[in-house]
């Protein structure tokens, strides 16, 4: 506490439900880490009250924000500029307050993609099948598009709201991109197995996996999956996922959840409010406790 006096800077987190988040006890600790005289806090905030809790950023003179659902489309109008993954991602998870000025990106992908760095994995001309495309599907989608992978199948339901944001994603990745993308829908289990075969990656960022939906798993015959396939759940509670399970029955070398993705994403975002390198070892092993 004798960090915090009159010259504190605030960033907050605005989402609903949002007391689970680990994001304020990675932030200020990374903060007390480092000597910054930051302060992150969450706030209970829906799409009715988003308005005024942006314009609270202005008021208050916040250094920022992480949102998260339900927010991270309805945020795109209450905001200045956009950086261009948030732009072709269209939804935001950080905000950058530049002296009133507020600018949105998307750190999701980026810490997807800089968690696999971390392993030693390099997706720069590969095939990707992805599950999902809502607010972790989406920018992951992008910015592994941006990031050089050649090929990204998209795997979604036709029949919701994401089918149609899947079929978009695939069209911005096609035309402002220099990767390949395709749209299989859920439904075709054939088609979806078959993308699998020749696939480098297979991430499922859906919410299937956890709670209320712990004990499903899109794919639920080990058969689907290779022992070279790398298999990426974005869901990190509960820490080992059914996909997660099925895939080390099937003798899968590389299974990750999405503690990583988090980390990473946290990683950027303190960056853009900072201008300095989370210390990501130390708040890993404080977070994550060595545990998988």
């Amino acid at each position: 506490m004798e960090r915090i006096d009159g010259h504190t800077i605030l960033i907050g987190l605005l989402a609903t439900p949002i007391r689970h988040s680990m994001s304020p006890t990675m932030h200020n600790n990374a903060f007390a880490m480092l000597g910054l005289n930051y302060a992150y806090l969450a706030f209970e905030v829906g799409q009715k009250e988003l308005p005024s809790a942006v314009q609270a950023i202005r008021t208050l003179d916040m250094r920022g924000a992480n949102i998260s659902m339900p927010n991270k489309q309805a945020i795109l109008p209450l905001l200045d500029d956009l950086a261009p993954a948030a732009k072709l991602a269209g939804a935001v998870n950080t905000v950058v307050n530049d002296h009133g000025k507020l600018t949105g990106y998307t750190t999701d992908g980026i810490g997807f993609m800089q968690a696999l760095a971390a392993e030693n994995i390099d997706l720069r001309g590969e095939k990707m099948v992805l599950a999902g495309a809502g607010g972790a599907g989406t920018p992951i989608a992008i910015q592994a598009a941006l990031d050089g992978v050649k090929e990204i199948v998209i795997v979604n339901r036709a029949t919701d709201p994401q089918g149609s944001q899947a079929q978009k994603n695939v069209k911005i990745i096609n035309e402002q991109t220099n990767a390949h993308a395709r749209f299989v829908p859920l439904a075709d289990q054939a088609q979806f197995k078959a993308e699998l075969a020749d696939a480098t990656i297979y991430c499922d960022a859906t919410g299937v996996g956890m709670k209320p939906l712990a004990d499903q798993s899109l794919i639920t015959d080990p058969s689907w999956l290779r022992e070279d396939l790398i298999v990426y759940d974005t869901v990190y509670a509960p820490r080992t996922t059914k996909l997660m399970t099925i895939a080390q029955a099937a003798g899968v070398r590389h299974v990750f959840n999405g503690l990583g993705m988090m980390l990473y994403q946290g990683a950027e975002a303190f960056q853009l409010w900072t201008g300095q390198a989370m210390p990501v070892q130390a708040i890993a092993d404080l977070l994550f406790n060595g545990k998988d």
